[in-house]
């Protein structure tokens, strides 16, 4: 046996791993995996890069924001990070029919043309200090990332062996904060090297590279499998696994790979029939169990929305300095260690927990944990906020590492929930 299934042996323990053939953990499907995660470091660096080229004099300066008060330029920060919020939220209704109509492979190609598209925008609108072409860089960027969101953790788990299904899901969450974590270093990196207008031109430009990447890996990955077989082209399918396994198409494997996704698509057709979308939708609502599921997963997302992950990733540079850091260059290192814990807190979870550890469990005590940072990050700033002027207190030092460690339990919230046990398509039950 090769060193990689030996070492992935020894990590994930469950009884898909022992039983399967250790041939299918080839290179191919790591290839293919990171090759579609590119789509989260999509993500990731729009997240991370915007923040931190907001708050450059230089880029402030360019658009106009000295003529501004404090709330006008507050309003302004929070208009050009939320349209890409608005260009993603858009993209969440076309991206399921999309992906069904020209597959998985050629959409996650379109997101990734259509990133680039809105950095070109981003950058042309910071060279003329144009905040309309900014905003419409920002929408289009998010049509594109939001895309990406839905479509690479589908396509990765149509494609990935069933033992590290769930690790190789997560490395979408791994791509995308080290999106963020290289997002803080370059701008960092810029500000202390460069001067306008490169100083922020070239965070904004930097947002395409892994657009770039995607693409580029895409143009040598399959199809999924299983939307060739949805299209009943099963030769295609059985083509694709032989070459992602690695083991011809007598094998055991393959062939019982092969009637499981025959039998799932013809278990959700007998379970769909004729109905339209229409009452597919009602029965979301209308069946105890379907809306049972419905409930959870909905809430899931609402609530790891509602830790505020988003926010922190946004404004992780505004919220150091208001916890007293002085100057540009060293809350944007503050921000910039907090890059690498989220990136480590993913990694150590990714190979030691993503496949073995229950959901249940790591969401209640990470979730708790995140609640008592937080707390005491709260209480920091109620009780001894930090002064202009003055140097950081013990306790504001202590809220410091509070938002470092909030990052790191917050990955196992983020890729469990991403990963959770729920069903990513409902299935009706039978009771009328």
């Amino acid at each position: 046996m090769a060193i990689g299934p030996k070492l992935m042996r020894a990590i994930v323990r469950n009884d898909a791993m022992r039983e399967d053939p250790p041939e299918i953990y080839g290179w191919r499907v790591f290839a293919l995996v990171f090759s579609a995660c590119f789509g989260g470091m999509l993500f990731g660096w729009e997240t991370g890069a915007i923040g931190g080229v907001l708050a450059m004099n230089p880029l402030q300066e360019k658009f106009g924001y000295g003529q501004k008060s404090a709330s006008e330029k507050a309003t302004l920060d929070q208009n050009i990070v939320s349209t890409l919020q608005g260009g993603a939220f858009l993209a969440c209704f076309l991206t399921s029919w999309l992906g069904e109509r020209f597959g998985r492979r050629r959409c996650l190609i379109g997101t990734g043309t259509v990133t680039v598209v809105g950095v070109v925008f981003q950058a042309c609108s910071a060279i003329n200090g144009t905040l309309a072409v900014m905003y419409v860089g920002r929408f289009v960027s998010g049509l594109g990332v939001g895309a990406a969101s839905s479509l690479v953790p589908l396509y990765v788990s149509e494609c990935a062996p069933r033992a590290i299904r769930g690790g190789l899901i997560a490395c979408y969450q791994l791509l995308l904060v080290t999106g963020i974590m290289l997002a803080f270093w370059v701008n960092y990196a810029c500000l202390l090297h460069l001067t306008a207008p490169a100083i922020y031109i070239l965070p904004l430009s930097f947002q395409g590279l892994p657009a770039i990447i995607l693409i580029a890996g895409m143009c040598f990955c399959p199809e999924s499998p299983r939307w060739c077989a949805r299209k009943d082209d099963w030769e295609s399918t059985k083509q694709i696994l032989i070459n992602l396994r690695g083991l011809p198409v007598d094998h055991e494997y393959v062939q019982e790979e092969i009637r499981e996704i025959a039998e799932q698509l013809e278990h959700e057709r007998q379970l769909v029939g004729g109905s339209s979308t229409k009452d597919l939708l009602r029965e979301l609502v209308t069946i105890p169990g379907n809306r049972k599921r419905t409930f959870i997963i909905f809430m899931l997302m609402v609530w790891q929305q509602m830790t505020g992950v988003n926010a922190v990733n946004y404004y992780a540079p505004q919220i150091f300095k208001n916890l007293g850091m002085t100057g540009t260059e060293a809350f944007l290192f503050a921000t910039g260690i907090y890059g690498i814990l989220k990136v480590t807190g993913v990694a150590i979870f990714l190979i030691f927990m993503a496949d073995s550890l229950g959901r249940r469990a790591s969401l209640l005590w990470t979730s708790a944990a995140m609640a008592f940072t937080m707390f005491i990050v709260g209480i920091y700033g109620r009780i001894e906020p930090p002064i202009a002027g003055k140097p950081i207190s013990p306790f504001g030092y202590v809220a410091i590492v509070c938002i470092y460690l909030w990052a790191a339990f917050y990955h196992s919230v983020g890729v469990h929930a991403r990963g959770s046990s729920c069903p990513k398509f409902l299935q009706r039950d039978s009771e009328p």
